[in-house]
């Protein structure tokens, strides 16, 4: 089976140089012109901005996967119209850190507010996700949080 995935980058709190709503409606328009199964990683700061576009193309993707704050979310659902929905599918990578990056400097630079170089943690590895199950038409009817310990 084909799919199609697309990947926008949201635009509150992040400096975007075009709007994911100025283009989303044609880019899904064109993934379903070339496969049923249509899933958006939509990378954004906000999750209200996730969940609007969630809601905005709810019956029109399979899926909309949010990433970007590294905290994988309990809010993983199925849309009225049959689109699977989560604000972030998590990280994959050290969880003993803030983000991945080794929390003492991390705490650092958000006290200071000075420049820090990062580095990454060590410690408490998993990976993260989201396994979507859908029909043929691309409609989904299941959608289950993926936590794996290294």
């Amino acid at each position: 089976m084909k799919v199609a995935v697309l990947n926008l980058l949201g635009s509150l709190f992040l400096d975007t140089p075009v709007s994911p709503w100025e283009v989303v409606d044609a880019l899904v328009e064109e993934a379903r012109a070339q496969a049923p199964v249509v899933i958006l990683d939509f990378h954004a700061e906000a999750t209200s901005e996730k969940i609007a576009m969630a809601r905005w193309l709810d019956g029109r993707v399979t899926a909309v996967i949010g990433t970007h704050t590294h905290v994988q979310t309990n809010d993983a659902r199925i849309q009225p119209g049959g689109t699977a929905a989560i604000t972030d599918a998590g990280m994959t990578g050290p969880h003993d850190s803030v983000i991945g990056v080794e929390a003492d400097l991390a705490i650092r630079r958000m006290r200071t507010r000075l420049p820090i170089r990062f580095s990454p943690a060590d410690g408490g590895v998993r990976l993260e996700g989201v396994v979507i199950d859908c029909s043929d038409d691309g409609r989904a009817h299941g959608i289950e949080l993926v936590r794996v310990p290294a």
